[in-house]
């Protein structure tokens, strides 16, 4: 049987506490990012949850910045990789930013290159760090 993935955009506390619940699991917890880098600019973003048979499995969210419209924050738990949750939520996020957003970019771990590339997104600028994990900058061509 396959796995029904579903992402919501969520303004509900109680779905937000499950976005703001995956990412403490996956950046804090498993990635040792300082909780004080990952809590910021919630208010203007714009959330997303994924799930995968009902259960919370993914989150991201998009924001409106001086430089365009930045995606962030994509994280998918451990025991729900390898099944689509990232590409679904990368999709979701890129239908629900506005007609105007021409300069889209995101800030990629490494490891998440090969996903964005698959979206369109190129490498722009040398490798860098940020919360002690290297990053290259991608702007949606």
């Amino acid at each position: 049987m396959s796995a029904k993935i579903t992402v919501n955009k969520v303004t509900d506390p109680k779905e937000l506490d499950k976005v703001f619940a995956i990412r403490r699991e996956v950046f804090v917890g498993e990635q040792n990012c300082p909780p004080e880098l990952e809590w910021e600019f919630e208010e203007e973003s714009n959330h997303f949850l994924a799930t995968v048979n009902g259960e919370p499995a993914g989150a991201s969210r998009w924001r409106k910045t001086d430089k365009g419209y930045k995606l962030e924050r994509f994280a998918v738990l451990q025991t729900q990789r390898g099944q689509g949750v990232a590409q679904e939520l990368v999709k979701a996020v890129l239908a629900d930013l506005p007609d105007e957003a021409e300069y889209i970019y995101l800030h990629a771990q490494i490891q998440a290159v090969p996903l964005y590339k698959k979206f369109g997104f190129q490498e722009t600028g040398p490798m860098f760090e940020e919360a002690g994990i290297q990053h290259f900058k991608m702007v949606k061509r």
